[in-house]
Order: C-alpha cells, then structure tokens, then sequence
C-alpha cells in the first residue's frame, strides 16, 4: 500500500476564514482518513465489499449527524464542519462519504426534524454512535426524479399501518437497522415512516454488478405488508416537502464532499506531474500538462468559495433550495471533469488501482445522479431565476 501523501490545496487562503474549531473538526477527519480508509478503500473497492470496520471510525469523528444537538448524541457542530468532515470523508472515498451522508441527513435529520421526542431519544443517540446503521427510502424502480409519482402505500389497519412498496438504489441499505420510508397513505399524502429490521415482510437484498460506488453497501427496501407500529410514523411533517427538505442536507453535503474527491485527484496528477519525467524533464513542464493543472485548481478553488458561502448562509438558515441545487451540480461537475483530466495526466498508470483517480471517476458518475440528477439541477435553477416550470 502506497502511503497517503494528500496536501490540500488552498489557493486563496480559505483557511483564514475557517474557525479554530472548523479546523481542529476538518484535521481529525483529514487523518482519520490517512490512517484508517487509505490503506483498506483500493482493496474495499476492488472486492466490491463495504469496509464495516469502520463505521466506529466515521462515529468518532463526528460524521454520523455533526450537526445533531449534543442532547441526542450528536456533536453540536455548524454547517461548515458539516461539510468539512463530508469533505475530508470524500477525499478517501465517495462511496464512504455516502454512508455517512445517509446517516447524517437522510435519517438522522429527518427524525430529529420531523420525529417525536420519543422518536429523537429512541433513534438519535444509537445512529449518532454507529450502534444502529440507517438507510432512506425515497427512489422506487419506476420513480426516481418524480418521486411524487411513488407508489410505495401505507394503510391505517387499526392498532398499525400496513406497508407494501419497494424502494431501489439505496444507499446502506443490506446492513440498516432502521429506515426512514416514504409512502403514501390512503389519502395519498406522502408520511415517512420508520421501518426496523426484524418487521416480518420486510427485506434488503443487495444490487450487485456495479462498476461505481464499489465500497459502498447499495441495495432494495422491500415491504410485503410490513406491519408498522402506529408511533413509527415521523408526525411534524408531510408532503413530498418533508423528504426533499432531507435531500437539501444530502446535496449541501455533496457540495462539500465533491471538493474532497476533486482535490485527491487534482492533488495526486500534480505530485505525478513533478516526478514523472519525459524527453528529459518532469512532465508539469509542458505547457498542456500545465493547463490541466491550472485549469483544475481554479475550478477547485471556485467550487471552494461557492460551499463555504452555502454554509455561512446554511448556517444562517438561509440558504435556498435552489442555491444548493446550483452548488451541488457545480461542484460534482468540476470534480468529474478533474478526474478525467487527472486520468490523462497520469497516462495508463491512471487506470490502475495503485492510485486513486479511476476510483473517484467511477464514483462520481453516481455522485452527479443520486440526490438529483444534473439535468435536474439545471432546471431547478432554470425555474429559481425565470419561475417558469419545465418539469411539467
């Protein structure tokens, strides 16, 4: 195993505007990962298996719900470290980052924001601490960007519902100990329910053969009359306002956790750069290889600007939908397109496993689907700046 030499890139100096605590938070991510995903993810993601054993690792530094208030298990933290630590996360691997993601803004948010107190003190301080693992059940086989098209339904059979539906593309969800579903009632209002393993009729089998997300867990949530306990129900929210206000936390985090898979890239095609050498010199002394690099720090550096903005505005309860929407699309683009160029910078060695470029590229092409697709972000943004609807 090749040791991780990662040096962040910080052209203009954004560390002045980060807070003692913002760094002391993004630094024990940033070795956590040196020293516990590096040496195992090339491995994880060459076998297609995810790396449980770290999923204390990920609670220990604060990834599972940062933004939690402490009285639930969670760190307390602000947006910004929020999306540090999701930063830092991605840097070592999408897939990770996307269990944690999940834990974070799929499950824990919408129980700490929509759920009883009952529900907060029952689930929160377990998935703060990785005791229980959750997943979110929004995409169906044949609704992914309409989910308001869902046909996943609960009925109210007296002392419990009564839940039918499946749910595809599921992040964690072989390995959950609850879910967080969403379904329609008889009235078909959308309602999120909390879902445990062990409810008879209640399955989560795997989706294997997948060239992405490799060391990540991904699967089915499957519901044959799956008798829900009455106060399983999430009771201060409904609509399909509830679930999207979930995936705003999950995109802001994107946001940030692209950056990290951008800078790993941009970060290994320069070191590369320096050392490989053709016609008699390093290779970063021509001029095409410096346009590459160059053009991959600023765009770095501009999706570094954009995230930090959100999160002051997050941290303000600011930010729009729409203003995540543009951050999230912006910022998984410039990392996808980085890892190409990266690729080409390191030639045939940037196919291979001993470096990390092909891994992020292959990720990054579910990261700039899931959560809402690229196209689906541009007229998010078409209908913020013309309010007029393209979707319809």
């Amino acid at each position: 195993m090749k040791p991780d030499l990662f040096e962040a890139p910080d052209y203009y100096n954004l560390d002045d505007l980060l807070s003692e605590e913002h760094k002391l938070v993004r630094d024990a991510a940033r070795d956590w990962v040196k020293r516990d995903v590096s040496p195992i993810i090339e491995d994880a993601a060459q076998k297609a298996e995810f790396p449980k054993s770290i999923i204390g690792g990920l609670a220990e530094i604060g990834a599972f719900g940062p933004y939690i208030p402490e009285e639930y298990g969670g760190a307390g933290l602000d947006q910004i470290s929020y999306g540090l630590i999701m930063q830092e996360i991605e840097r070592g691997d999408s897939g990770v980052r996307s269990t944690a993601s999940v834990q974070s803004s799929l499950v824990m948010y919408p129980i700490w924001k929509y759920g009883s107190e009952e529900q907060r003190q029952k689930y929160l301080p377990k998935l703060a601490s990785g005791e229980w693992m959750g997943s979110f059940g929004l995409t169906e086989p044949d609704h992914g960007s309409n989910p308001g098209g869902m046909t996943t339904n609960f009925k109210d059979v007296g002392d419990h519902y009564l839940l039918n539906g499946a749910k595809l593309w599921i992040s964690n969800s072989p390995f959950c100990d609850v879910a967080v579903v969403w379904a329609k009632n008889e009235e078909g209002r959308i309602h999120g329910l909390i879902v445990e393993r062990g409810m008879e009729g209640f399955s989560t089998p795997e989706t294997h053969n997948k060239w992405s997300l490799r060391a990540s867990a991904t699967g089915e949530l499957i519901f044959q009359d799956v008798k829900v306990p009455k106060e399983n129900l999430l009771p201060n929210k409904s609509g399909l306002g509830a679930p999207l206000g979930c995936l705003d936390s999950a995109r802001y985090g994107i946001a940030w956790g692209a950056i990290g898979a951008a800078m790993d890239c941009y970060d290994t095609a320069l070191r590369y750069a320096k050392e490989r050498i053709q016609f008699g010199k390093p290779i970063g002394a021509f001029q095409l290889q410096q346009k590459k690099l160059a053009e991959m720090i600023t765009e770095i550096t501009k999706a570094q600007l954009l995230a930090f903005r959100l999160g002051q505005l997050k941290n303000e309860d600011k930010a729009t939908s729409a203003q995540i929407s543009m951050a999230k699309r912006n910022n998984v683009e410039i990392a996808i397109k980085i890892a190409r160029e990266a690729r080409q910078i390191l030639g045939g060695m940037g196919i291979t496993g001993e470096y990390s470029i092909m891994r992020h590229m292959m990720n990054l092409e579910s990261v700039i689907t899931y959560e809402g697709t690229h196209d689906i972000h541009l007229l998010i943004t078409g209908l913020d700046i013309t309010g007029l609807n393209a979707f319809k």
